[in-house]
């Protein structure tokens, strides 16, 4: 009967849940946009170790070569599926660790292997932030509590919105009003579920194209250097 009073009350449903999805959303896209970076420095910084490699004694430089090759492939093949099926857990790349037990026979003589030894330390560490951001990005940030008090304030207005129901306004009319309020909230919360967890196949997924680029310009690389290395791995990074 006093539906600028109603209309008020809804105006405070309405803005508190507003506020709590923009947070919401912000929070979820700095994860999205966190796990782009950093799969596009994961791959920039693969390609640097590659160069960084040619400096190092000659026993090793082939060796550290394929391992790195063998890195990019895991990331870009199984590691990806995995991401993406959500079975990546707290597993490191296998490769990472045949990196680091190849470096320890490392001996730098020169003062040109010392340097590429230091830079290939901190490349290292840069590679391994840069895996995190991305690991970190594909397991989803929005917490359970979060979302159960996102879809209980979108249930309370769905639910408030049917008392607005007035005999004297067509059928027609008032389905809009609610379709409309309806497909707003729907779409925002399929909006932040697809931000939750980027790493999938369609419109807007993240895919390893980086790391896929990265191997396409390794290749070229190899092939003008004349450098044949023999890779221990296939073409989706499994050890051989």
């Amino acid at each position: 009967h006093d539906g600028d009073r109603a209309a008020g009350v809804f105006g405070v449903l309405a803005t508190g849940f507003a506020v709590l999805l923009g947070f919401v959303v912000f929070l979820a896209f700095s994860s999205y946009d966190a796990a782009r970076a950093g799969a596009e420095t994961e791959a920039l910084t693969v390609s640097q170790q590659l160069e960084t490699a040619q400096f190092f004694p000659p026993p090793v430089v082939d060796e550290l070569t394929g391992e790195l090759v063998c890195y990019a492939r895991s990331v870009a093949g199984v590691q990806w599926d995995r991401m993406e099926a959500g079975t990546l857990a707290e597993q490191v790349n296998p490769w990472a660790v045949e990196l680091f037990r190849t470096l320890q026979t490392v001996e730098p003589g020169s003062a040109t292997e010392q340097s590429a030894y230091d830079a290939w330390l901190d490349q290292t560490s840069a590679r391994e932030a840069a895996r995190n951001d991305r690991v970190h990005g594909a397991v989803g940030v929005i917490p359970t509590p979060l979302w159960l008090v996102l879809f209980f304030s979108a249930g309370l207005i769905v639910v408030y919105m049917l008392f607005f129901a007035d005999s004297g306004e067509r059928a027609v009319v008032q389905a809009l009003l609610m379709g409309v309020v309806v497909g707003v909230i729907t779409a925002m919360l399929l909006l932040l579920d697809f931000l939750n967890h980027p790493v999938h196949e369609g419109i807007g997924g993240l895919r390893p194209v980086a790391m896929e680029r990265t191997l396409e310009i390794i290749d070229q690389a190899l092939a003008i250097l004349g450098h044949d290395v023999p890779l221990p791995c296939d073409a989706r990074g499994i050890a051989l």
